[in-house]
Order: structure tokens, then C-alpha cells, then sequence
């Protein structure tokens, strides 16, 4: 692989965070610990990667770094000053680059729980801190993902593709982002957006959280209202039901306390006969969230192994060409619950099969290909090409994302 900088650059450090159990496929930027923080600083080193994009040696490389992410050169700075640093706690698919020729080269890619990463404020994970490299959102038929490990890579421990996860941008513009403690799950951290923990407020996650009335709003509104408690949403389906469809029941219902980060599931109805039908997401357990079904396996190509970093994430064989970014965000539609089923069931959508291999573990200052992530072992990440994603693990320590 070849990143947009050394992972040993001193960019960013993962760490070693066991992926958690997700009632699957889809989450939403703004989901109540979707991400996690630690009172470690310096997890991504912003000042440090701005300086080497708009360094006139760099020119080239930033050139190519902006337009991955749609920006000018002029405006890598001001970016960059409102992304915030968190680490991931799911294993997450992403539209990864690599830079050669002198051009950002997107590929799919599986970045390990663990990993370090800016987001932006939507949620979306934008940048890999331990190399740099640009990240754009996947696009996909989650359910034809399949995963696979070889050319020597090892399947790190955890590891579900059942669990996998890809992140849809937040409904609204975000102020701040609750995170979990990787390290203590019962320390919440709040984090203003744009910040890189100098600001962070501590709260309780052990602390029951109420559920709001939710019946007779909006799908979107519902949404809102459970972040804004310290709750997570879940659906049934593909694709997460449309903003105006509305709530006509939640499980568990209105006034049940949950833990923090716990999955509400909405019930909606569909709004007209021209949308078609909406689905009704089946209610979770309060202390269980919904278990999401294993995609199917493809029979597509598997991606390359990316070499590790200090922070180890594998990496995805690349894509054909680069997801856009969406300039409104779409509701996030949370893992799939279990329970009673939907009111009503909506097509899910069609996609290209992935493949991802997994890099070897990389330290922070691992090599870009996979990235294990590491507090004291890094994450890895692994490419996905169109076809079915397969990672290659990280190895005993996480290892930061391969293409970095």
C-alpha cells in the first residue's frame, strides 16, 4: 500500500479496542457512543498533519489529498481545524486512498475497532490520523459484504463480519460527540466538534437513561430525541425508514431506563402508497440490543493486504472509484434489532459485493496498508474492492488500516 504519509509519522496512535456487539449493518454519526476517547492525549496529531499538507514540498500530495475530500488546497486548514479526533469501536468499512502517481486512489477498506480517526461534523469518519489518508464514506450492499483473511493475515480476535459496520452522516450538524472511555465504559466523555480533548466534560455512562415519548413523531425527530438522551435507534431493514415516516411505537417503550448507548427500536408506518413501504423496525431488548444477520458471502475479489502500522487497521482491495460525499445527511439507520418484526418491510437497497483483506497489524508507526488499532497494540484495517471485502487481521496488537 502506499499511504499519504508514514505510519510512524507520528500522526495518530490507536489502540487495542475490542470490537462491540452491534445490532447490525448501518449506525448514524451522532449515535451515543458509535465512538470512543480516552484521557490519553494526542490520538491524532492535527496540527502536525496540517503542517505537512501545507508544506510547498507537499504541494502535490496536499493537491491530491483535497480533491479525495472535495476541498481546495486553500481551505485544507479550516478543515481540518473542525474535525475531531475519536476511535473507533466497531469494526467500520470505509472508502480508503492510497496516494500514488501522484493522485489519491480510493479502495474499500475494513478499519479495526481501535483504530484512530477524525470525523467530521456529521459523524462520518474523514481522515485515518496514523497516515493521513483521506477517508470518504462506503457505498455498498452491506448484506453481499464478505470478509475473508489470507495471504498470510490472521483473523484478529473478535472479529464478526455480522458486526461490521458502516457509518451514515448524523441528521443535523453536531456541537458535540458523546464518546465511551475505551478504557473505562463507565466514563462517558462529551467533546465539542473541532476540539481534540482539551475541552472534554466526563459524565456517567452507568447512569439509566429514560426513554422518551416517542409515538406520533417523526422517524428523524425520534431520531434526535434518543441521542439527545444518551440512546441509539434501530431499525429493521437495509435502510433506515424516511425522516417524515412516522413513530407509531418503540420498544422498549417510553419511560423504560436504559444504560447509556443502549438501542431503542422504532415502529413506523409508511407515509403514502407512493413511498412504497417503510420499515418497521422490531423493538429491542433494553440491556440487549438487536443481533444483526451475517451478510452473505461474495464471490468477488478480495482485497490486498496493506503493511501495518502503530495502530494496525486492514485494509480493503480498492474501489473503482471514490463515494461521493453527501452534502445533506441521511438518516442513519441503526443495526438491525431483533424482536417483533416491522410493521411494514422496505426493499433493501442493491449492491456491489466487497471484498476486504485485512493488512497486517500496524503500529501508529506501522506502515499505512492495515491498521490494528493500539493503545498499547494497534489496529488494522483492511481494503475491500467491489467485490466481497476481505480482511486480512491484525496481528496479536491491532494494526492501523493497511491503505492508509
Amino acid at each position: 500500500m502506499a499511504p499519504f504519509f508514514a505510519e510512524d509519522s507520528g500522526l495518530g496512535r490507536d489502540a487495542r479496542v475490542p470490537s462491540r456487539a452491534v445490532p447490525g449493518g448501518l449506525q448514524q454519526g451522532d449515535a451515543p457512543g458509535l465512538y470512543g476517547g480516552t484521557e490519553q492525549p494526542g490520538i491524532c496529531d492535527v496540527e502536525r498533519l496540517k503542517r505537512f499538507l501545507t508544506t510547498p514540498r507537499n504541494d502535490r500530495k496536499a493537491r491530491a489529498w483535497a480533491a479525495a475530500l472535495d476541498l481546495r488546497t486553500d481551505g485544507i486548514p479550516g478543515y481540518l481545524d473542525r474535525l475531531t479526533p475519536v476511535l473507533l469501536r466497531h469494526d467500520t468499512l470505509a472508502l480508503n486512498h492510497d496516494y500514488k502517481k501522484g493522485k489519491a486512489v480510493p479502495f474499500r477498506a475494513l478499519l479495526q475497532a481501535g483504530i484512530a480517526i477524525l470525523v467530521d461534523e456529521q459523524g462520518l469518519p474523514s481522515v485515518k490520523c496514523s497516515c493521513g489518508n483521506p477517508l470518504r464514506p462506503f457505498e455498498g450492499d452491506t448484506s453481499r459484504i464478505s470478509v475473508t483473511f489470507g495471504d498470510g493475515n490472521e483473523k484478529w480476535r473478535g472479529y464478526d463480519r455480522a458486526e461490521v459496520v458502516v457509518v451514515r452522516p448524523a441528521p443535523r450538524t453536531l456541537e458535540r460527540i458523546t464518546l465511551v472511555d475505551v478504557q473505562d465504559s463507565g466514563r462517558g466523555i462529551e467533546r465539542p466538534v473541532g476540539t481534540t480533548g482539551e475541552a472534554d466534560a466526563d459524565f456517567d455512562a452507568t447512569r439509566r437513561r429514560a426513554v422518551p415519548r416517542l409515538a406520533g413523531t417523526t422517524f428523524g425527530e425520534a431520531s434526535r430525541r434518543l441521542a439527545d438522551a444518551g440512546l441509539a435507534v434501530a431499525f429493521r431493514g437495509e435502510e433506515p425508514p424516511p425522516d417524515r415516516a412516522r413513530v407509531i411505537a418503540s420498544d422498549p417503550g417510553a419511560g423504560a431506563e436504559l444504560r447509556f448507548g443502549a438501542y431503542v427500536t422504532l415502529s413506523v408506518a409508511a407515509e403514502s402508497a407512493t413511498e412504497g413501504r417503510t420499515s418497521a423496525p422490531s423493538p429491542s431488548a433494553s440491556s440487549t440490543p438487536p443481533v444483526g444477520s451475517r451478510p452473505p458471502a461474495s464471490t468477488g475479489p478480495t482485497p490486498s493486504r496493506q503493511p501495518p502500522s502503530k495502530a494496525p487497521p486492514s485494509s480493503v482491495p480498492p474501489a473503482s472509484s471514490a463515494a461521493p460525499r453527501s452534502s445533506a445527511p441521511p438518516t442513519a439507520a441503526p443495526p438491525r434489532g431483533t424482536g417483533s418484526p416491522p410493521l411494514a418491510t422496505g426493499s433493501p437497497p442493491t449492491g456491489e459485493p466487497v471484498t476486504t483483506s485485512a493488512a497486517p497489524p500496524v503500529n501508529s508507526s506501522a506502515p499505512p496498508v492495515s491498521s490494528t488499532p493500539a493503545s498499547s497494540a494497534p489496529a488494522t484495517t483492511t481494503p475491500a474492492t467491489t467485490a466481497p471485502v476481505s480482511t486480512a487481521p491484525a496481528t496479536t496488537p491491532p494494526t492501523p488500516s493497511t491503505t492508509v
